[in-house]
């Protein structure tokens, strides 16, 4: 009986089966920090997306300026690049870059503040200068028209400086080829998806529906994006938050699993518990495939050891088993379940295929 009930099969199948995971998950393009967030994995039901640089390439570009009162375009995009020049956010790269492309000379800023999800305060040629969202502008008592040629497409950065409004920054960013067949992927899997992102309303919902994304929150700054995730969380959701930049870092933080694309921030990179390689959602939905089908080996291997053992146990009981009969069931039963838990070991190149690089 000592013999026939050992629980080997687990012992020795759990770990196998975990590293199997791993190594394909890494296969598919997303590395999985440990056996824990494996399991984590597995139990994911809703997934919360960040919208710059995760469902975008997160490489804008200065479509166009817009100037009020007379000023010149060029100076608008002089101030804004040198007060976004230390900024890592991928709006202001956008506006650095074609600052520079312009040849136009940008100064050092002073006294710089950014507010997440909100924008800069600085100094720039000894005037205070403000540039992000009209909210911010708002705060420190600048009114802002409304310009009628807004569009969903665009994300809009505000710049003013001496206490007056010179102009806002219209920025396109491109949705990745994938994000609407990855969104698509995640929705077949049973998990519920949700956009926040701080881009303005029109912006967002228009995302959302190209992507078919299930619920969609705009204009929130990174404590409100904690807030919401905080929330599902409470509501017994079991929530994974994909995002790339350090704005999105507390809300990988607040959920049970954080996820980070492989050319986000360090920061984003530190805190996530996966991180996806060569930055192709499509690999997420794949990972979330290997998560669970490990979980579906673990469990058999415990209730086929549990079976194995129960009729080993009766057996002996009733003096129908000897001990040599015992010790070739225990050990064909646990390389049985050993044999089951190397169905996920990565055998070849093609098996998960190479990541991409993009």
């Amino acid at each position: 009986m000592i013999v026939v009930a050992g629980a080997c099969g687990i012992a020795a199948g759990t770990p196998l089966a975990i590293l199997g995971a791993i190594g394909r998950a890494a296969r598919k393009g997303a590395i999985v920090k440990g056996g824990l967030y494996l399991e984590v994995l597995a139990s994911i039901d809703t997934v919360v997306l960040d919208k710059t640089g995760t469902l975008t390439l997160g490489i804008p570009e200065v479509f166009d300026v817009h100037v009020y009162d007379g000023v010149d375009s060029t100076e608008v995009m002089r101030i804004a690049a040198t007060a976004e020049r230390f900024s890592e956010h991928p709006l202001a790269k956008a506006i650095v870059k074609k600052g520079s492309e312009g040849s136009l000379p940008l100064g050092e800023p002073w006294a710089f503040r950014y507010s997440p999800g909100m924008g800069i305060v600085c100094q720039v040629d000894g005037r205070r200068t403000l540039v992000g969202t009209r909210a911010l502008l708002e705060q420190d008592g600048l009114l802002i028209p409304e310009n009628g040629e807004a569009s969903e497409q665009f994300s809009e950065v505000v710049v003013a400086t001496g206490g007056r409004l010179l102009g806002s920054i219209r920025i396109a960013d491109v949705l990745r080829s994938e994000a609407t067949a990855a969104v698509a992927e995640m929705r077949k899997l049973g998990l519920r998806t949700v956009l926040l992102t701080g881009d303005r309303k029109e912006i967002a919902e228009a995302t959302a529906v190209e992507l078919g994304v299930d619920e969609v929150q705009s204009e929130l700054l990174p404590d409100q994006k904690v807030a919401r995730v905080r929330q599902l969380r409470a509501e017994g959701r079991i929530v994974a938050m994909v995002g790339d930049g350090v704005n999105d870092a507390p809300a990988l933080m607040e959920s049970n699993l954080g996820v980070a694309m492989g050319s986000g921030t360090d920061v984003a990179r530190e805190s996530a518990s996966v991180v996806l390689l060569g930055n192709d959602l499509l690999r997420f939905a794949e990972v979330l495939k290997v998560a669970r089908r490990c979980r579906k080996i673990i469990w058999a291997n415990f209730a086929g050891t549990l079976a194995v053992d129960s009729v080993g146990v009766a057996l002996a009981a009733f003096g129908l088993l000897n001990p040599v009969l015992a010790a070739l069931i225990h050990v064909s039963s646990e390389l049985l379940f050993i044999l089951n838990s190397a169905r996920l070991l990565p055998r070849s190149a093609g098996d998960g295929g190479t990541p991409k690089t993009s």
